[in-house]
């Protein structure tokens, strides 16, 4: 087993960032960095189930972000099957030599994705995608990197990062100004 690279490879992260992903295509980061890019799919009927969990239609933004953290927790099982990450484990340190695992990167830009297929098919009714977002630069802690939503009547914004657990828990959805302090949870052991 190798151990994840020591730098992101931004062009390759970029290029997937920006790609339009569909069910029948979803370009997947994972090896830390996005060193290695796996394209796959997601079968019609696999994504009937997984939508079953926003099902009714959330009525108000915070309903919405349970079903936003449930439904990429489903994705990350079913992708994670064809793609080798479904044995990630949450953080970075200390597991890099782990077949499957993804950095931050990895997983904010797969998260990302992941939201794009939920607002294309019509799941995204109070919020919008932001950009990525990074936090510590070294000089404050290391740095780390989230995917983003941002609540469409009130403008905030929220971090929602899926790094902090193991493949196929549900995705972290904390206020972007409390992630942004160095925030992780109490019970992950993600370094």
């Amino acid at each position: 087993m190798t151990s994840l690279p020591a730098h992101a490879d931004v062009e390759v992260m970029n290029r997937v960032l920006q790609q339009t992903p569909d069910l029948s295509r979803i370009a997947i980061c994972h090896g830390g960095g996005c060193a290695r890019v796996t394209t796959t799919g997601i079968a019609q009927e696999e994504w009937r189930q997984l939508q079953h969990v926003c099902q009714p239609m959330p009525m108000h933004a915070e309903a919405e972000r349970i079903c936003i953290a449930e439904m990429l927790a489903g994705l990350e099982r079913v992708v994670g099957a064809r793609t080798g990450t479904d044995v990630d484990r949450g953080g970075t340190f200390g597991n890099s030599a782990h077949a499957g695992q993804m950095d931050c990167n990895d997983e904010a830009i797969n998260t990302t994705n992941y939201l794009k297929l939920m607002q294309q098919h019509g799941l995204l009714h109070h919020h919008e995608i932001m950009d990525i977002a990074r936090r510590g630069f070294f000089f404050n802690g290391w740095p780390h990197t989230t995917a983003v939503i941002r609540e469409i009547e009130s403008g905030q914004r929220y971090a929602v990062d899926a790094w902090f657990y193991d493949n196929g828990h549900p995705a972290v959805i904390i206020p972007f100004e409390i992630w942004k302090t160095g925030w992780k949870p109490d019970d992950s052991g993600a370094r």
